[in-house]
């Protein structure tokens, strides 16, 4: 009898939609001229952890959506005139996909759902039910019909032949669910077998057979994809299908565009790093240790640490950022004898690697710090003013940095600069702003682009005629260079007192988590650590996210630290996606760029600044002056130019996508779709 009355009420629904569809005057329209589809996005929000999945993945590629959210008293109501009108005497649709929480989030027999029907039928536009259960209403039998409902942790689902071929053919095959903890349950949905009109794309073992999660349901005129799992918008599993959503939905032609990114910037090369003292839980060496005079040590790479880093960026196909300290490093070889193979040995390797200025000798570029106390503070004169280090010596720093360099014929853009501990920037809260002189030192070198930490500020900002670059740290300590190091300091910052920890996690339980127990001194680096950085690296690398991330030279050195991470970040991300889309590495620079263009971008669309259509297989695209809007179109595109067309775009992931501009004496971008 529940099954009967299911079936009732989605033939309620199909009927009504057929009804209005007859009723709607536009669709005797599109009959003679061909409609113009806006490249928007409809969204109707439920306020679930799904279509804030799917919206934020369309926020931050920077495709434009609206979003109508139902528990809103004052919310629009879809119907025929809010989908579609008429410009200059072509029937307009004003939205060229639609995201809903479910197949009908309206109630049985809503004249919304009817109007959207008729409107999906009308202009085809496809439908994304961002989750819903296994039933026929959607194309599939229900779960007790071979399927299966409940807890999905570590499901090994994989793409179908027909999702290779279709939307999800920039993946390697394989969709795993997370499984981070055995006590919290992190994914429930439902599979079920495809009826006719429904094609799987992502599908799971269920008893002797398969079952799907994601596919396609095509009936009467309209094309829903369907997902039968619940997911938010940090979870592996929404990563992979993420791109795939997006391209199905806007039938792969949409403004915004996406890459997978991940660039790892070491710090500190050439100079040694102070190293954690187990037995006093601090640094000695490095600001304030009690009890540390006389016990500091440092770590530093060695010649050996250097081949084997040129080996590794050969055999994993990675290039790395060295962010050197030539002082520093001049001053370690006069300290043991004038010799010095670690930089020889890096020298030799120069064109191996990407470089960048990281200072003359590593100081500390803001106010002069009193490290008397803990925590440090800025020093003041006699009336009271915080005393800064001056414009002169911070050039000096940029500009004796990148003159060492150039003597060892080591090759760098001198627009780029990492500052020591990205001082000179503001640090809360002993320095709330940034030091007055650092704009002028950057304009004084032709500093463009410097990087800053982005646990302290993710968005970019200016310093003077500079743009700051966001740079991700890992959880990889610049003051260990064994696995043991690591471990013990993970222990002291991440356990209970009552386990010997410092309590840090017990005084900050809104931004930490204490560990249950101590993680064993031996095993726990590569058992425990390693594997939960690797997920963090990676959900930034899946979330279109450039901004690179940054270690130190220390993590290459001794028990190489580093590379476990690594290893584990580039052989998943290998497994997990095709050759067609593969990892950008690119450069703080063009980092910085993307950023810029992405900020522009962003406030165009909230200006309300920005016109994309198609009409048939012809695209326009209109921004204000000096915006260049990201565009994602189909392989075999044209770009119209002053005279002739050209191919659009660099290939990535199945589609051609750049950042988009008018030509010479061009009011528009114009593009032709392949027929």
């Amino acid at each position: 009898m529940v099954k009967k009355n299911r079936m009732n009420r989605v033939a309620a629904m199909m009927a009504a939609a057929a009804l209005v569809s007859v009723a709607v005057p536009a669709a005797t329209a599109t009959a003679a001229v061909t409609p113009r589809i806006d490249l928007k996005v409809l969204v109707v929000d439920d306020g679930g952890s799904s279509v804030e999945a799917i919206t934020a993945e369309l926020r931050d590629t920077g495709v434009p959506y609206t979003r109508v959210q139902l528990g809103s008293s004052g919310r629009p109501v879809i119907n025929a005139g809010f989908l579609s009108d008429t410009v200059d005497g072509r029937p307009r649709a004003k939205y060229q996909g639609v995201v809903l929480p479910n197949e009908n989030p309206f109630g049985e027999g809503s004249a919304e759902m009817a109007a959207l029907a008729a409107y999906e039928t009308t202009y085809g536009i496809r439908q994304v039910d961002a989750y819903t259960w296994a039933h026929p209403g959607v194309g599939l039998e229900y779960t007790d019909n071979g399927g299966f409902s409940g807890q999905l942790d570590g499901t090994q689902a994989a793409v179908t032949t027909a999702g290779k071929a279709g939307p999800f053919g920039y993946l390697g095959g394989q969709v795993t669910f997370e499984d981070n903890s055995a006590l919290v349950p992190e994914s429930y949905g439902f599979m079920g077998k495809p009826r006719p009109g429904y094609t799987s794309y992502v599908d799971a073992p269920v008893g002797s057979g398969r079952a799907s999660l994601v596919g396609e349901y095509t009936h009467d005129g309209r094309s829903e994809l369907v997902v039968t799992f619940g997911y938010n918008q940090y979870q592996q599993q929404f990563r992979l299908i993420a791109r795939g959503i997006v391209d199905w939905l806007t039938q792969g032609v949409h403004l915004g565009q996406s890459r997978n990114y991940f660039a790892v910037h070491v710090d500190d090369v050439f100079a040694p790093d102070a190293r954690w003292n187990k037995d006093l839980n601090c640094t000695p060496g490095d600001y304030a240790c009690a009890g540390g005079e006389g016990k500091e040590s440092t770590i530093r790479m060695s010649a050996a640490d250097a081949v084997y880093a040129a080996q590794w960026q050969t055999s994993k196909n990675f290039k790395l950022d060295m962010l050197f300290n030539g002082g520093a490093g001049e001053e370690w070889k006069a300290e043991n004898g004038g010799v010095d193979a670690l930089t020889a040995q890096l020298v030799a390797d120069r064109a191996k690697y990407r470089w960048m200025n990281h200072t003359y000798t590593h100081p500390f570029l803001g106010c002069v710090q009193n490290t008397a106390v803990t925590p440090w503070t800025c020093t003041k004169n006699a009336q009271g003013v915080i005393q800064y280090m001056s414009r002169a010596e911070i050039s000096a720093q940029i500009r004796d940095n990148n003159n060492w360099a150039a003597t060892k014929g080591i090759a760098t853009d001198r627009t780029e600069l990492v500052t020591g501990e990205h001082s000179g920037l503001k640090t809360a809260p002993q320095q709330p702003v940034d030091n007055p002189n650092l704009a002028g030192a950057l304009a004084d070198n032709g500093v463009k682009w410097a990087g800053s930490d982005n646990s302290r500020e993710p968005a970019q900002r200016a310093v003077g005629s500079a743009l700051t670059v966001p740079r991700h740290p890992m959880n990889v300590y610049y003051n260990t260079g064994t696995n043991a190091e690591m471990a013990d300091e993970y222990n002291w910052i991440y356990t209970s007192r009552a386990h010997g920890g410092s309590g840090i996690c017990e005084d900050n339980p809104g931004t930490s988590t204490c560990l249950p127990a101590p993680l064993d001194a031996n095993t726990g680096y590569l058992d425990s650590i390693v594997p939960a950085e690797a997920r963090t690296a990676l959900r930034h690398v899946l979330a279109n996210d450039p901004r690179p991330h940054y270690v130190h030279q220390s993590n290459l050195a001794e028990d190489r630290t580093l590379y476990p991470v690594l290893n584990q970040v580039l052989d998943t991300y290998r497994t997990l996606y095709a050759p067609s889309a593969p990892i950008v590495n690119q450069s703080m620079k063009d980092t910085g760029v993307e950023f810029q263009r992405r900020a522009a971008w962003d406030k165009a669309l909230a200006d309300g600044k920005v016109t994309a259509y198609r009409i048939g297989n012809d695209v326009t695209i209109k921004a204000p002056s000096g915006v260049v809007a990201p565009v994602t179109a189909p392989t075999g595109t044209k770009k119209q130019m002053l005279l002739g067309t050209a191919d659009f775009g660099t290939a990535y992931a199945g589609t051609r996508s750049a950042w988009a501009g008018p030509e010479l004496l061009q009011s528009a971008v114009t593009l032709k779709l392949p027929v």
